[in-house]
């Protein structure tokens, strides 16, 4: 081979393998920006989910504090309804106490009017306003300012103290022309305290022991009262109609009445 035709192969021959080595160089730049730029999209991924997971437990941490902020006001709601509705359940016995205290009040002073007219009758024919007689089993001033003392804390309206105190007199008098008027009263007092049943106790006593005391008729309405109170209505229309037909002309009578027609 001519000597300029070598030259000319080698020199080429170098010029390729020179091409061939810078683009090996230019490839392998490629590759490494690649690996990089897929580095900090896999880092960018990462920190992205990284984010992610922390606004999530913020975001649980969140839904706990409100659901534990709805059990609490759910919680306030229960008490305040449980509180609205003992408050209506107190006024709504409380306005019972009260209509029934003003019917006691009322009875009362119906009782006391009935009771100054009998005492001013008894002191001019000689009966007692109590439903005795002035000549049976005289009562003593102990026992009689016993009774008064009862009766006095009755009309100051302590029904309680009352209550103790006619039942002391009936226990240690029993045999006194003032026991059924202390029965009376004792049952009134159980009355106004809602004590009912014990109230018709003392009231039958009465009857058993005085049927035709003077407080007879009423002592019967006031068990008819005990029974509409405690619901047996039945119990209570058997009881006014036994009073309409016992003591027809009493005033007691003619309340029983009224009673019964509201009742049908």
């Amino acid at each position: 081979m001519p000597m300029p035709y070598f030259r000319a192969t080698v020199l080429a021959a170098a010029c390729l393998m020179a091409q061939g080595a810078q683009a090996q160089l230019f490839g392998d730049d490629q590759a490494r920006q690649a690996i990089l730029e897929l580095r900090q999209r896999l880092d960018a991924t990462v920190n992205a989910q990284n984010r992610l997971v922390d606004e999530n437990t913020q975001l649980r941490r969140s839904m706990l504090d409100l659901q534990q902020q709805l059990e609490t006001l759910r919680g306030d709601m229960a008490r305040s309804r449980g509180q609205d509705e003992q408050f209506a359940r107190d006024l709504s016995e409380l306005q019972k106490r009260q209509a029934s205290s003003q019917d006691l009040e009322e009875r009362l002073r119906k009782i006391e009017s009935s009771e100054a007219a009998r005492a001013a009758s008894a002191a001019a024919s000689g009966a007692s306003s109590d439903g005795g007689t002035a000549g049976a089993a005289p009562t003593g001033a102990g026992e009689k300012q016993e009774y008064d003392a009862a009766l006095a804390v009755f009309r100051s309206g302590d029904f309680t103290a009352s209550q103790t105190g006619f039942a002391n007199f009936i226990k240690r008098y029993p045999r006194s022309t003032l026991a059924p008027s202390a029965l009376f009263w004792l049952g009134n007092a159980q009355y106004a305290t809602r004590n009912y049943k014990e109230a018709i106790t003392n009231f039958r006593s009465l009857l058993t022991a005085a049927p035709n005391h003077t407080r007879a008729a009423e002592a019967m309405l006031s068990i008819a009262n005990c029974q509409i109170e405690l619901k047996d209505t039945r119990a209570a229309r058997a009881t006014l109609e036994s009073l309409t037909k016992t003591y027809p002309q009493s005033e007691a009578a003619q309340a029983g009445r009224e009673r019964l027609a509201k009742m049908k």
